[in-house]
């Protein structure tokens, strides 16, 4: 049985490793995406005391969760078409709850005393988000990132039914031909993208946690001083 795996690899590997990279273009893609607009509404948020516009974005973004995977794609196929436009717009709406969520949660666990400390001290509204709020926020908004970059790597296997590849494309044809070691062999390289992603992320959120515990004694040095 391994032998004919290893064979397997040894004849495929070039298709394997162009679809892994297209996989992974597609995630990140779409968790870049992600990042950028929900970090700063989640930042936006939390400074905003309309509990009517927390409701309205949260309850948006909380919509987008209940699409499923499937029917999301096929009602973006008649606006974006097939490939990886279509893709990367479904997988960056999946992304947007947890990393805003997340973004939300960092910067409202930030003493209200820090802050008022450092604007007695003259430091600016950016000097605050820069140097105390978003250090403090950071770690929370990684975790959002991590557990969004584990789900999206996962979800991408998805994408190859509208056409976009990647790793479910393997997949996708391994079905059709009934090869069990296209199928296993492309299941197992997505598995491994979302370890070896979220072992980095860990560890990048592990430093800046350092950091954060660093910033949270300079923060309440300064909010006693």
């Amino acid at each position: 049985m391994w032998a004919e795996y290893l064979e397997f690899w040894q004849d495929r590997y070039p298709d394997l490793l162009a679809a892994t990279w297209e996989h992974l273009s597609i995630s990140f893609a779409s968790i870049a995406l992600g990042i950028l607009v929900a970090v700063p509404v989640g930042i936006y948020l939390a400074g905003n005391r309309s509990k009517w516009l927390h409701s309205a974005v949260f309850g948006v973004a909380n919509l987008f969760q209940t699409i499923p995977s499937l029917a999301l794609l096929a009602i973006l196929i008649p606006l974006l078409g097939i490939g990886a436009k279509p893709a990367i717009f479904a997988l960056f709406l999946y992304s947007l709850l947890p990393i805003l969520r997340n973004t939300y949660a960092g910067f409202q666990s930030v003493d209200p005393s820090v802050l008022e400390a450092a604007r007695g001290m003259g430091l600016s509204q950016t000097q605050r988000l820069l140097q105390i709020q978003f250090p403090l926020a950071f770690p929370y908004i990684m975790s959002g990132v991590r557990l969004t970059t584990v789900y999206i790597i996962s979800w991408t296997t998805l994408a190859a039914l509208i056409g976009a590849g990647g790793l479910g494309q393997l997949i996708v044809s391994g079905i059709g031909v009934n090869k069990t070691e296209l199928i296993v062999s492309a299941s197992l390289c997505a598995i491994v993208l979302a370890l070896l992603a979220d072992r980095l992320l860990g560890a990048v959120e592990k430093f800046f946690s350092r950091r954060a515990r660093t910033a949270k004694t300079d923060a309440s040095l300064l909010a006693n001083g």
